[in-house]
């Protein structure tokens, strides 16, 4: 067991069916859902895609796709010319160095137009049941609240302590569970303090404790 391991499990048990809540059919489909998913949510992706898989399933359609047609499928979520232009690019290496197949290495991955770190890290766990931990906008609130880290660390140095205070074992679950914390539990703004068990290593509640309180009474 390590330093984290309980806190993992303990999450389990508030959120038990905690999951990649992507829409995906293929390793393609959720490497093009982790890159449109930047700056906007899961829902709001799963509506785009279901139209753009529609129409281009494949990094071959996609490859020949018109730029500017794949602007306006994906025009709703935000970041649109960069994201279009990065899918088209992205299909175009998958095609000319890889077969067409997404590759199974994080050093690989990251190559790609658009797939940084932590999509690399989502496409390995996720796809190739590979140990990663992604850290996402929620991922880096959690664990700056809850002390798994420190205030001003970055996204690489949360990795890096996470990975150290978390069994390899727990690596891809607990991704999906303090994302699930996050998201459900654990919100930028008006987080559920009244039913968090963790209050006692909290940051946030610690510096906000007065205000929580009149919330929890009202």
């Amino acid at each position: 067991m390590r330093e984290l391991d309980d806190i993992i499990l303990e999450m389990a048990k508030l959120f038990p069916n905690a999951r990649c809540e992507l829409n995906y059919g293929t390793p393609f489909q959720l490497a093009v859902a982790v890159m449109l998913s930047a700056q906007t949510t899961d829902a709001r992706v799963n509506i785009v895609t279901k139209k753009l898989f529609k129409k281009y399933p494949d990094c071959y359609l996609m490859a020949k796709a018109d730029i500017n047609d794949i602007k306006q499928l994906i025009k709703s979520i935000g970041l649109t010319n960069n994201k279009a232009n990065n899918l088209s690019k992205m299909s175009k290496e998958l095609i000319e160095y890889y077969d067409g197949i997404v590759p199974n290495t994080r050093s690989k991955l990251v190559k790609l137009s658009g797939i940084g770190v932590k999509s690399a890290n989502v496409i390995l766990a996720e796809v190739f049941k590979i140990p990663a931990v992604p850290v996402d906008t929620h991922v880096t609130r959690v664990s700056k609240r809850l002390k798994f880290c420190k205030e001003n660390d970055d996204v690489l140095a949360i990795e890096k302590k996470l990975k150290r205070k978390i069994s390899r074992n727990l690596w891809i679950q607990s991704h999906h569970l303090i994302i699930f914390f996050g998201r459900y539990q654990c919100t930028a703004k008006n987080p559920k303090c009244g039913t968090c068990p963790f209050t006692s290593r909290c940051r946030y509640y610690k510096k906000n404790f007065w205000n929580v309180q009149k919330n929890i009474i009202h």
